[in-house]
């Protein structure tokens, strides 16, 4: 990406999010912490695919850490194949933005100035992408793709929600 590029990206995404009451934290957002364990990340896709299957949805999961480097993907069988690059995204961007992609989704749905995230590089403001947290830290996020985006997160909710563990 060009200096020039970065710079109105960065522009974008701060006009944006300044006038997008909806995407402001709330006071004490979770912060960033350790990358999510293997072990972690084993239990958030069984979950997400056991919804996955339960419901007969062919989806792509994927499981980034922290750092948003991807730790796991699963293409589940008949899913296409343009749904793995849609589930990365939708990870990445619930971890960089620590919110669920929804939020994003319903600023970019509102038009006026929501309309400048997709100048952002890299953003997939779609329904089905949550931060994983465990002991009030995000550890990584998962995002789902291949059906309608509500079923997308609630596959994604399933898995997020199993990270922590029993």
């Amino acid at each position: 990406m060009t200096p020039r590029r970065a710079f109105a990206s960065a522009t974008a995404l701060a006009l944006a999010l300044a006038a997008a009451p909806a995407l402001a934290q709330p006071a004490g957002p979770p912060q960033y912490g350790a990358p999510i364990g293997l072990e972690a990340a084993r239990r958030a896709m069984a979950a997400a695919e056991a919804e996955a299957m339960r419901n007969n949805w062919p989806v792509a999961i994927a499981i980034v850490d922290s750092g948003g480097h991807l730790v796991m993907l699963h293409r589940l069988d008949s899913t296409q194949i343009g749904s793995i690059r849609i589930a990365e995204g939708k990870a990445r961007t619930a971890l960089e933005f620590r919110r669920p992609t929804k939020a994003l989704e319903d600023v970019v749905a509102g038009g006026g100035a929501g309309l400048r995230l997709l100048a952002v590089e890299g953003l997939t403001p779609l329904e089905g992408g949550v931060p994983i947290e465990i002991g009030g830290r995000i550890v990584g996020a998962i995002g789902v793709s291949g059906v309608l985006s509500a079923q997308d997160a609630q596959v994604a909710r399933a898995g997020a929600a199993a990270a922590a563990g029993p």
